[in-house]
């Protein structure tokens, strides 16, 4: 008779809740890299061309150039962050349904290797930043000092963390303005700021819905967001941004006698909003940069929109 140690074992099973280790790598290193640097999310960088447009000093081309560059090192400064922040979180995101397929919890790219190209990318960012002077890199570090933080530690703060998400969109916002030398107004500043809010809570409103239960393993503090305290800060930050905006709108037209587009863009402006919202209410929030360029009515009133400043700005 067989001794037991001889025969064969049948595989454990795996505990509840286990991440499944990765197998073996499906894309080349090259196609991990580029995946891992999302170029799709580089679309939130083009919140650096906000400061300079709101000032009507976009059409000079020292002033055009200065904002390419501000949108590269930002650009470069975000995928090392990610690269970084995956570095971090890998087995968390082995729980998620979407996560899990990313290069380096997919076990495609080694997190030693992401680690290296996260600096090196990190370093290119801020030293591109020196193209516009001392202020776009000085931005662009304390934009890589708060998302560092918040991998290593803030977003593990409840509420802490939203804020620090939220900043990192203003400071896009500021790294535009001083890359060009252009004054900010205090109205700019708040709608940029809880405007960035309301999309960070909107990601994690969906976050919750999509992780259920389980949520807790992949963000320990979405087990501290209930649904209702989510949608209680959707709404306060929305009020805030549409109320801030109306506010520049008015505040706009006072400075520029007998022109009243700044006050007509109020409507395609608010209308983003309450569209924003409905997609968020609907679980669609946790990628904002798919719903800005898969949603054809938001994509409509954010030309309408921009269309209208861009007539009060430059064309009266």
């Amino acid at each position: 008779m067989a001794d037991a140690a001889e025969l064969p074992q049948a595989p454990a099973a795996p505990r509840a809740n286990e991440p499944e280790p990765p197998g073996p790598p499906t894309r080349s290193l090259t196609r991990a890299l580029v995946a891992e640097a999302r170029p799709r999310q580089w679309v939130k960088n083009v919140l650096v061309v906000a400061a300079p447009a709101a000032a009507g000093v976009l059409g000079e081309g020292e002033v055009l150039l200065d904002t390419a560059i501000a949108f590269v090192a930002f650009c470069l400064a975000a995928s090392g962050t990610y690269f970084l922040n995956d570095a971090f979180d890998v087995e968390a995101d082995r729980l998620h349904a979407k996560k899990r397929l990313r290069p380096i919890a997919a076990g495609d790219l080694s997190i030693r290797t992401a680690q290296v190209v996260g600096t090196l990318l990190l370093l290119a960012g801020v030293g591109v930043g020196f193209l516009t002077g001392w202020r776009l890199p000085v931005v662009v570090g304390i934009y890589i000092v708060f998302t560092t933080a918040y991998s290593a530690w803030l977003k593990h703060v409840a509420v802490v963390d939203l804020g620090t998400v939220a900043a990192g969109f203003l400071l896009r916002l500021i790294g535009g303005a001083v890359a060009v030398d252009v004054p900010i107004s205090v109205w700019f500043l708040i709608v940029g700021g809880f405007g960035s809010l309301f999309m960070v809570a909107g990601k994690r409103y969906a976050e919750h819905l999509d992780l259920g239960v389980e949520r807790a393993g992949h963000r320990a503090t979405l087990s501290e967001y209930s649904v209702e305290y989510l949608g209680y800060v959707r709404s306060v930050a929305s009020g805030v941004t549409m109320v801030a905006y109306c506010l520049w709108a008015f505040d706009s037209t006072i400075h520029r006698t007998g022109i009243v587009w700044f006050e007509v863009s109020i409507i395609p402006f608010v209308l983003v909003v309450l569209r924003y919202a409905l997609l968020v209410e609907r679980g669609e929030g946790g990628a904002p940069e798919e719903i800005v360029l898969g949603d054809r009515a938001l994509q409509i009133f954010g030309v309408l929109w921009a269309a209208m400043v861009g007539i009060g700005l430059y064309a009266t």
